[in-house]
């Protein structure tokens, strides 16, 4: 049995018989939880298992665990001990400190099936067993527990996914739009499934789903039909800057179809792709070198932290420098954006942070079952998201972008200013 595979297991000499039923679901909610949260850490534990101390040891460690703490369910409070962490180093790499997934706030607050039932397909429970799985979680008061009743619910997920695909945009504008495919796999076919989707930001700041799609691979040929399907609802005014991985084939189509979209390159992935092609026992020094370039205040400063990094690796590990220098002008495209922004537009975060708990879940599964079902699943999770994203920091710098006002190094150039630049 895979070790993160999450069994409840009653022990049939127990005289369960004499147990209450809101007591046996607690606590096999409370196993459930538990070995959740021990699966997380670890997997987060493994993520940065290359950051270590002047002895070679592991700087990211567990820590013990937490006070009890206690979980609002259907079938009353669950009480839990989560595992506690030593992240504190990863402020000194720029690297997000540990929150759980498992039990966000929205979750102990809500029962909320909507966002529920969609991650526990995911992570590939079969729709016979989403019965015990809810009831384990939520308790028996939780409607819509039979599995008749489950696909019943999953057809008219479907069904508002269709809808939603065919809705007007043609009163909408986006200045910014951030790219990314998502792989799942799934049992009834023998490819891997590819989610394509495309998040935008409009005038005022808010930011939007744009496009969620099926498709086999990130391929240009994938991405043209996604877009193109996106100006035939009305979207015919390109964005000012996409947001996106390496893919090639992403950026191939942006080209044909908004030739006129800056594109930046997201660093989150870049950071990774090129300590790939490092030892370990150097990730964590060209790692901070990484963050040097990116967070320099202009892009004089980012050049120079760029040339350094390029000196200091180019003669041992060129496979290395070369994935960072071939994509030098899109890895610092931001710098002719807001400063405000910066944070927004750097990295594909805004759909990393959505499918962040999908990913978990989805790991070293047993995959979902068909690929319309995926995709409606998936659709469902980030329209459920969509309700608490925040508005873009500045949002009042959004219009200028769009009025095509210059900025440099995140600065708005002044008229003066830019009638020098234009002279020379």
């Amino acid at each position: 049995m895979n070790k993160n595979t999450v069994k409840l297991k009653i022990n049939p000499e127990e005289n369960i018989v004499n147990q209450p039923l809101d007591e046996i679901v607690r606590n096999g909610a409370k196993t459930m939880l538990q070995k959740a949260l021990e699966i997380e850490v670890d997997l987060f534990l493994e993520k940065y298992q290359y950051i270590l101390d002047d002895k070679g040891n592991r700087r990211v460690v567990r820590n013990g665990r937490s006070r009890a703490r206690k979980i609002v369910a259907g079938a009353g409070q669950i009480e839990i001990k989560a595992p506690r962490i030593d992240d504190r180093t990863l402020e000194i790499h720029h690297e997000p400190r540990f929150k759980s997934s498992i039990v966000p706030p929205y979750l102990r607050r809500t029962k909320n099936i909507d966002e529920l039932l969609p991650l526990l397909y995911l992570k590939g429970i079969s729709t016979g067993d989403f019965s015990e799985a809810l009831e384990s979680i939520l308790g028996k008061n939780v409607i819509g527990l039979s599995a008749q009743n489950i696909v019943r619910l999953k057809q008219v997920w479907q069904k508002e996914y269709e809808q939603w695909s065919k809705r007007e945009l043609s009163h909408k504008e986006y200045v910014y739009w951030w790219a990314d495919g998502v792989h799942f796999n799934v049992r009834l076919d023998n490819d891997r499934q590819c989610i394509l989707v495309i998040i935008g930001v409009t005038l005022d700041g808010q930011k939007e789903i744009i496009a969620v799609s099926d498709g086999f691979r990130e391929s240009k040929e994938s991405w043209k039909s996604v877009i193109r399907e996106v100006k035939r609802l009305g979207i015919t005014t390109a964005p000012k800057l996409a947001i996106g991985d390496g893919a090639l084939g992403f950026w191939a189509a942006v080209q044909e179809e908004f030739p006129e979209t800056n594109h930046q390159l997201c660093w989150v992935h870049k950071t990774a792709n090129v300590l790939d092609k490092l030892p370990k026992s150097l990730q964590g020094k060209a790692k901070t070198m990484i963050h040097d370039i990116y967070l320099a205040p202009t892009k004089v400063d980012a050049n120079n932290s760029f040339d350094v990094f390029i000196e200091e690796f180019e003669a041992k590990y060129p496979k290395a420098v070369d994935c960072m220098r071939k994509h030098r002008g899109r890895l610092l495209e931001f710098y002719n954006y807001p400063a405000e922004h910066w944070l927004n537009i750097r990295t594909t975060n805004a759909i990393e942070s959505v499918f962040a708990t999908v990913r978990l879940r989805t790991y070293r599964t047993k995959g979902c079952g068909s690929r319309i079902a995926t995709l409606t699943m998936v659709f469902k999770l980030i329209q459920s998201a969509q309700k608490r994203w925040n508005k873009i920091r500045f949002a009042q710098r959004i219009k200028q972008v769009w009025e095509g006002i210059i900025f440099e190094d995140g600065i708005e150039v002044q008229e003066s200013k830019i009638l020098e630049l234009v002279s020379v």
